[in-house]
């Protein structure tokens, strides 16, 4: 099964971006779906810490844990690589875990 990345989880996901590491004067049409979240032209260029914080709401919002510093450099990358760890962990959530 592979779990339906919607436009609304994404839009959804660029917001909890802008909230947490509240960033003024950007707006979720800033942030590009495929471009990484750390270099520039993305509308942020993130760092490390940024990550961190971003994990942090991640898990808070959605309930997912992203245990593994290796795993959650490859989910932080882009907000398209971060919709689908969601969706999949919310998929999971849904069929009780299993998975």
């Amino acid at each position: 099964m592979n779990p339906q990345v919607t436009p609304q989880l994404k839009l959804e996901i660029k917001r909890l971006i802008i909230d947490a590491l509240k960033v003024p004067n950007v707006t979720p049409d800033d942030i590009a779906d495929d471009k990484s979240l750390f270099e520039e032209g993305n509308g942020l260029q993130i760092d490390s810490v940024d990550a961190l914080e971003i994990v942090m709401a991640l898990q808070r919002t959605y309930k997912v844990h992203i245990d593994d510093q290796n795993v959650g450099r490859f989910i932080i990358k882009t907000v398209d690589t971060i919709a689908a760890f969601v969706a999949k962990e919310l998929a999971k959530q849904r069929d009780g875990g299993v998975g």
